[in-house]
């Protein structure tokens, strides 16, 4: 047995940027993790489908170069090198994860941790104590139970797409969320047809609806199927139906399972310990406590955010509160859920933060909107052409002029939002953006432009 200051389940954003944090603060930490260090936006998640996505879209630029004056003859891409760059990326960003990790003194253990309780955790066969523990264990992809999906060899889930051997001629996609957008773009940038199945009325559910349907329509090879429900899959055929009740069938190559992920909330002892959880997540407030003493959670398995960079906000917030509760308090540091910025690496990319115009209709606020077309950026035209999709909503309350959301489809929009994320938290005015000075000519200026778009 070995006593810990904290004790880290899950090496995945919210465990090693805590661990970094309370490392570098001195804390003797241990972190658990039962697969690869970074979880699973290092290894199969983020990371990796962002290197693909790059290399398809330098395919894209390059075949349509000539309408900026560059011929490029014969251009091909070669998928095995694509998979090379993707594992070299990962394998280096893992590598700097554990030397950072070993820098600030933190161990890292490859093993099984089951929560006892509070202070309390096993690894493997030994049971270690600590004054603190902070569970992060991830997400798992969710597989409805479709008919014909379970065991059917064309059918995969994200990680095994990203591991595929060949580029298929036809994919379809099972969900239109960001996973499955994300992957359609990929391989429909590098020449395969790509069908997206999606249940709802619009794809990518929590963006404001105007964005949503640019980025469907500005999405290039896709076709979307909205409203429509998948009732079995048969082999490599998706047999879906209309709201109608018309039922279609799509053949495929393979089929991409993309209709979400849930809080990994099994397996690590969180009903035997007594921890607060539903299959929604485990319960936290906005410093991330459980119901249990000095056991905190972050990350994916709270089901509050499921996106990496909130994790590491939510990690860093355990670790402040841990170092300084008072202190943390004191400073404000606690999880506002309405100012966690999200991102779509499509064709185009998309981006935005805060609360969408029906989101903020739904909690009775009164609020006027400005949207603009990006066209409107000199650099935008310059580099993208007149054509193509680009466009800035805000959404701001009509009395108090207080922007509470920023929405962008365009290029640059996940290099952009951190900006707009900084006027939310601050509560920054319409005329208050109207005051501040961004550099020309860049994209953006369309958030400028947007602020000058509304009414005096």
């Amino acid at each position: 047995m070995t006593a810990y200051d904290v004790i880290i389940i899950g090496g995945g954003p919210g465990g090693y940027i805590a661990g970094e944090r309370l490392g570098h603060a001195g804390r003797k930490v241990l972190i658990v993790e039962q697969e690869s260090l970074g979880g699973t936006c290092l290894n199969v998640g983020c990371i990796p489908t962002k290197a693909l996505l790059n290399s398809a879209k330098l395919y894209a630029h390059a075949r349509e170069s000539a309408t900026f004056g560059v011929t490029a003859e014969n251009v091909t891409y070669d998928w095995a090198t694509m998979q090379g760059w993707k594992e070299k990326v990962v394998s280096t960003l893992v590598g700097g994860v554990a030397a950072m990790e070993r820098r600030l003194g933190v161990e890292v253990v490859k093993a099984h941790a089951t929560l006892l309780g509070p202070g309390r955790v096993q690894v493997d066969d030994q049971v270690h104590t600590s004054d603190h523990v902070i569970v992060a264990t991830g997400s798992v992809p969710v597989m409805p139970p479709i008919p014909g999906a379970s065991d059917n060899p064309a059918v995969v889930d994200s990680t095994g797409l990203l591991s595929i051997g060949s580029v298929p001629e036809r994919l379809a996609v099972v969900g239109g969320g960001v996973i499955g957008i994300e992957f359609a773009s990929l391989f429909a940038a590098l020449g395969a047809k790509v069908d997206v199945v999606e249940l709802l009325d619009e794809i990518v559910p929590f963006m404001d609806a105007d964005l949503a349907s640019r980025l469907r329509k500005g999405l290039s090879g896709v076709d979307v199927h909205l409203g429509c429900k998948v009732e079995a899959i048969e082999e490599g055929t998706v047999v879906y139906s209309t709201k109608a009740g018309e039922q279609h069938r799509l053949e495929a190559d393979v089929v991409l399972m993309a209709v979400g992920r849930k809080p990994a909330v099994a397996g690590w002892g969180a009903s035997e310990s007594g921890l607060e959880h539903s299959g929604r997540g485990v319960v936290v407030d906005d410093r991330m406590r459980t119901n249990l003493p000095n056991v905190w959670a972050v990350g994916d398995v709270t089901g509050r955010s499921l996106l990496a960079h909130a994790a590491y906000r939510m990690g860093e917030i355990a670790a402040a509160q841990i170092l300084d509760p008072v202190g943390a308090s004191n400073r404000g540091e606690v999880m506002r859920w309405d100012t966690i910025p999200w991102a779509v690496y499509s064709l185009p990319e998309a981006a935005g933060v805060g609360l969408t115009e029906a989101q903020a209709k739904a909690r009775g606020l009164d609020v006027i909107t400005s949207t603009v077309p990006l066209q409107l950026s000199g650099r935008f035209v310059a580099e993208q052409g007149l054509k193509a999709p680009g466009t800035v909503k805000i959404v701001a309350e009509r009395a108090s002029r207080i922007v509470r959301g920023v929405h962008i489809v365009g290029p640059y929009a996940p290099e952009t939002i951190w900006g707009a994320t900084a006027s939310l938290e601050t509560e920054l005015t319409i005329d208050d953006l109207r005051q501040v000075v961004f550099p020309h000519p860049t994209v953006s200026e369309g958030i400028r432009e947007a602020v000058w778009a509304f009414k005096a």
